[in-house]
């Protein structure tokens, strides 16, 4: 009986420094299960200046609706409008909005390019410390988005557009 015990520790000791030795491993390839869908990084870069002096302004705040909306109606702000990711601009007027959106919420070509436009809104949110700009609402169009960020499995880079902004200042009524 004795004998029977140590042969199998024996056993059992020379198993686990074979196995310790050669190490685990699989057949297969390293094959990950993902769940989810394929996105990409959609950035809109640029500088928002005064229409009629050309000069940047600082404060003002760019961003994308928290819902994805095709068009506004007679050019307002849906209600509730709530951003979803936003910046606002520096002292030079300069932003660089970018958000991370799945790629089946918007059309994509057969090269995995974005073929859809999306609106970004820029509001004065410091109202009269640097002129008081009326709230406006642009498309941009990522059909000739620039793909800055390196794909990977499931991600398809970064989308980059650069857009400048021109805001004309609202006259007080006084």
């Amino acid at each position: 009986m004795k004998i029977k015990r140590a042969f199998i520790k024996g056993t059992n000791w020379a198993l686990a420094g074979l196995i310790g030795l050669l190490g685990f491993t699989n057949c297969e390839e390293d094959m990950r299960t993902e769940y989810g869908t394929p996105n990409a990084d959609y950035t809109v870069k640029g500088t928002v200046v005064d229409k009629a002096t050309g000069k940047p302004i600082k404060g003002i705040r760019v961003g994308y609706d928290s819902q994805y909306r095709f068009g506004t109606m007679y050019g307002v702000f849906p209600t509730p409008y709530q951003p979803k990711a936003s910046v606002t601009t520096d002292a030079k007027g300069e932003y660089k909005l970018t958000e991370l959106f799945y790629i089946s919420d918007f059309p994509m070509d057969d090269n995995s390019k974005p073929t859809f436009a999306r609106p970004v809104y820029i509001e004065d949110i410091d109202r009269e410390i640097n002129g008081l700009y009326s709230d406006t609402i642009i498309n941009v169009d990522f059909k000739n988005a620039v793909q800055t960020g390196k794909p990977g499995h499931w991600y398809n880079g970064e989308f980059t557009v650069t857009k400048d902004i021109q805001l004309t200042e609202q006259k007080s009524n006084e």
